[in-house]
């Protein structure tokens, strides 16, 4: 029997198996990069499945392999979720969600759950096909929603140090292949002042003042990078926005002594890390180069395991080239599953790639099941005819990746 028609046959009978998995994870809420219990609903399956292995690593991201090959190829897909907002917005409970016209609305059901259930299956079936030999295939259910890139950037440095080949990164693609996204820097830029009574403010010195003509200089900044500064042929436009901001004041009635704005720097690939800080320093008029400071954000929050992997909030932009082995074996498998070729793309948002491929320097290629416009909205979903499919692809991608390496 062809290899093609095997893999859709096995996937058709663990049709129900595959809905119900995606259901039950879906069911489980992952908020606030909670994710231990629905990583033990993982490890579940991938016991049930056979997986040679499956634990939690030090930060709590759940790790199942198969195989002890030289090729290490890893399946990334993270399993917390934004939080639901109010609940009354909501039509429907967001964790046990509805299905209507073929597709599942929950939360975390497209961004980014919907492709787990497949990662998973998929690579317990491509093991039964002898279809993994001469890899060791891993599944990494990971966190990722507060810090991109944390997640995976622990798994090869910290517990344990694991160097893949090859990365499959699990974000909602359309089915289609994805290779790339712009990559960001999270700044703060603070003004420090002097407090007064407000009745009396001229003797103080307010921050809040300082730091007008700098957020007017950002949005035109954002303005200049719409009209082609900072572009990207295939990635697009750098973009920047203030995104937060805090006061430090004594009262209601006094004059802040610190003003606090967050930025939002979308960058792509021919911007410098240093060039693009530069360019906001310089917005900083010199008579209050002493008084406003710009800091890059700093991330060492705890995971809920109580494990701490600091980094800076720089997250590069990343683009696999066309000619890619990988790129070419994803492109191949979607034509022989299902006889489309269908265009490459890229994600507006950031992924698990910034640590994989833009630090790390490890191919990587996006497939999943979902649009990523209905991510982080409440009327998130995934069609499940494409969360079943996707175990297709994922099963027949290791064939066509050793094709594509000769």
């Amino acid at each position: 029997m062809d290899i093609r028609t095997e893999i859709k046959q096995r996937v058709a009978g663990n049709r129900n198996e595959i809905i119900q998995f995606m259901r039950d994870i879906c069911a489980i809420p992952s908020m606030d990069s909670l994710i231990g219990p629905v990583g033990v609903r993982i490890q579940a399956e991938m016991k049930k499945l056979g997986f040679d292995e499956f634990r939690f690593d030090k930060m709590g991201n759940t790790v199942g392999r198969i195989g002890n090959g030289p090729k290490v190829l890893v399946y990334d897909s993270h399993i917390d979720t934004v939080g639901v907002g109010d609940k009354g917005d909501w039509d429907w409970d967001p964790f046990i969600g509805k299905v209507e016209d073929g597709k599942l609305f929950a939360r975390g059901a497209c961004d980014e759950k919907g492709s787990t259930p497949g990662m998973v299956h998929g690579l317990a079936i491509a093991r039964d096909l002898g279809l993994l030999d001469g890899y060791t295939a891993y599944y990494f259910g990971n966190m990722e929603e507060w810090c991109d890139g944390i997640g995976p950037n622990a798994f090869v440095e910290a517990d344990p140090k694991v160097r893949p080949d090859f990365v499959v990164i699990g974000e909602p693609t359309m089915m289609n292949i994805y290779r790339g996204h712009k990559g960001r820097i999270e700044l703060k830029i603070t003004a420090s002042g002097r407090s007064a009574h407000a009745a009396s403010h001229y003797l103080g010195d307010n921050a809040v003042y300082k730091m007008v003509a700098i957020i007017n200089q950002i949005r035109e900044l954002d303005r200049r990078m719409r009209f082609g500064m900072g572009k990207h042929p295939v990635l697009g436009y750098a973009s920047i926005a203030v995104t937060d901001v805090s006061a430090r004041t004594d009262s209601l009635n006094a004059v802040p002594n610190q003003f606090t704005i967050y930025i939002d720097r979308r960058i792509t690939l021919n911007e410098p890390h240093d060039e693009v800080i530069d360019i906001i320093k310089g917005l900083i008029p010199d008579y209050l180069q002493d008084e406003i400071v710009v800091e890059e954000l700093f991330y060492d929050t705890p995971s809920y395991t109580g494990f701490t992997f600091p980094l800076n909030k720089y997250f590069p932009a990343w683009l696999a080239e066309e000619s890619h082995p990988l790129v070419q074996a994803g492109q191949k498998s979607i034509q022989d599953l299902w006889g489309e070729n269908r265009p490459l793309g890229t994600w507006d948002f950031s992924t698990n790639g910034t640590y994989w491929a833009g630090k790390a320097g490890i191919p990587s290629i996006g497939f999943g099941p979902g649009d990523e416009r209905t991510a982080h909205t409440i009327n998130e979903n995934v069609s499940l005819e494409d969360m079943v499919n996707a175990t297709e692809f994922y099963a027949y991608l290791p064939k066509s990746l050793k094709e594509k390496l000769g």
